[in-house]
C-alpha cells in the first residue's frame, strides 16, 4: 500500500506537474499524463504528432522500474554507502567528509571538528565536490575551487563565510575529491564533468550483465557545473560497438547539436578513447553485484581509464528514447521480464 501511495505522489508531482518547456496546451498535458503516464515534454521529445506513443516507455513506467533491484536499491541510492562498497573494485573519488544533520564526520582517516576545517581542506586539495547524499538529477551539487586568490563555487566567487553558510543550511551532503576528466571531454566542454551513463542489464537467459545502452552527457553554459540531461545538458548517443558519439540533443529543446554550442568543438563523430577497455571494466565491476539486475553507471573517463561518480538503481527513459522507442526494444523486454509492463 505504501509503495502505491508513493507512486501516486510521484505521478502528481513529477508527471502531472512536470515542467512544460515546449509550451504544450493543458488538455494535452492532462491527456498524456492520465492516459499513459507521460510527462508533458515527452509529447514533443517523442514527436507524438507523428509517432505512436504506444511504442514508447512512459515516465510512469520508469518510476515503477525503480523497484526492480529491491531490497538492494537503497545501497545505490545512498552515495556514501555505495562509494564505500564500490571503491574496493574500481576507482572512485575519495570522500573527505559527510554531513549528518548538524554534525560533520571525517572519512578515510581525516578529522573534521567544525566547518572551518572545510576551508582548510579546500586550501590543501585546491578543489572538491559537494553532493547531496540522496538527491539526483544534478540537484544540490557544488563544484568548489580555490584559485590562490579566492573561492569559486560553480564558477561564482564566494567568501569563506558565504560558502560555509550554504553548507550549514543544506541537507545531508558529502564532500569528495574533484576528478579530472579525459582530454577529449575537456576539448568538447571543460567547465563541467561530462559523464558517461552506461546501463547494464542482467540477461534473463544467460544471467550475465550486458551493456545495453550508453550516452555521453555534456554540460553547457546554461547547465552550470553539471551535465545532467534533466537540467538541459546535452546528450549524445554512444555506439556500443565503436564508442563513437552521435549528434547531441537536449531534453529542453529540439535542436540538434553536431558541435558544442559554446566551444564549437565537434561532438558527432568523436570516438571515446579506450572504449573497449572501459566497457570490459564496467562489466567486470558489475559482476561483483550478483544481487542486482540493472545498474545505471555514471562514470567519468580520465587519462588513466575512468572513475565511478555514482551508480543508480534505474535510468530515466528520456535520454534513451531520444534515439528511438523502447517499449518493444531491449529495455521494454527487460521491464516485461520483471513485471513492470505487460
Amino acid at each position: 500500500m505504501l509503495a502505491k501511495i508513493k507512486l501516486i505522489v510521484l505521478w502528481v508531482t513529477r508527471i502531472l506537474f512536470a515542467p512544460n518547456h515546449f509550451k504544450q496546451p493543458l488538455h494535452k498535458r492532462l491527456r498524456h499524463a492520465i492516459f499513459g503516464g507521460y510527462m508533458v515534454d515527452q509529447i514533443a521529445l517523442y514527436d507524438f504528432k507523428h509517432n505512436d506513443k504506444k511504442q514508447y516507455l512512459s515516465e510512469f513506467d520508469w518510476y515503477r522500474s525503480r523497484r526492480i533491484n529491491d531490497p538492494y536499491s537503497a545501497m545505490l541510492n545512498n552515495k556514501v554507502v555505495f562509494s564505500q562498497i564500490v571503491e574496493r573494485y574500481c576507482s572512485t573519488p575519495d570522500i573527505y567528509c559527510v554531513k549528518k544533520d548538524k554534525r560533520i564526520a571525517g572519512m578515510n582517516g581525516r578529522v573534521f571538528n567544525d566547518y572551518d576545517d572545510i576551508i582548510t581542506l579546500l586550501h590543501e586539495v585546491g578543489a572538491f565536490v559537494v553532493k547531496p547524499v540522496g538527491a539526483g538529477k544534478g540537484k544540490g551539487i557544488h563544484i568548489v575551487k580555490y584559485n590562490g586568490h579566492g573561492i569559486l563555487r560553480n564558477d561564482e566567487p564566494h567568501t569563506e563565510q558565504e560558502l560555509l553558510d550554504i553548507l550549514r543550511h543544506s541537507g545531508n551532503w558529502l564532500i569528495c575529491a574533484y576528478a579530472h576528466q579525459a582530454d577529449y571531454l575537456n576539448d568538447i566542454y571543460p567547465s563541467a564533468a561530462n559523464t558517461l551513463r552506461m546501463i547494464v542489464l542482467r540477461s534473463a537467459e544467460t544471467k550475465e550483465f550486458e551493456l545495453c545502452f550508453a550516452v555521453q552527457r555534456i554540460g553547457a553554459a546554461w547547465t552550470g557545473a553539471v551535465d545532467n540531461g534533466s537540467r538541459g545538458g546535452l546528450v549524445a548517443n554512444v555506439d556500443i560497438k565503436t564508442g563513437m558519439l552521435s549528434e547531441a540533443r537536449t531534453l529542453h529543446n529540439l535542436t540538434v547539436y553536431e558541435t558544442h554550442p559554446d566551444t564549437r568543438a565537434p561532438i558527432k563523430g568523436t570516438v571515446i578513447p579506450n572504449w573497449d577497455g572501459i566497457k570490459d571494466e564496467v562489466l567486470e565491476v558489475s559482476r561483483n553485484f550478483p544481487y542486482l539486475d540493472i545498474i545505471a553507471w555514471d562514470i567519468l573517463p580520465t587519462a588513466e581509464g575512468f572513475t565511478v561518480i555514482e551508480a543508480n538503481t534505474s535510468s530515466g527513459v528520456n535520454i534513451i528514447q531520444l534515439w528511438g522507442p523502447q517499449r518493444y526494444g531491449r529495455l521494454g523486454d527487460f521491464y516485461r521480464e520483471h513485471g513492470i509492463i505487460k
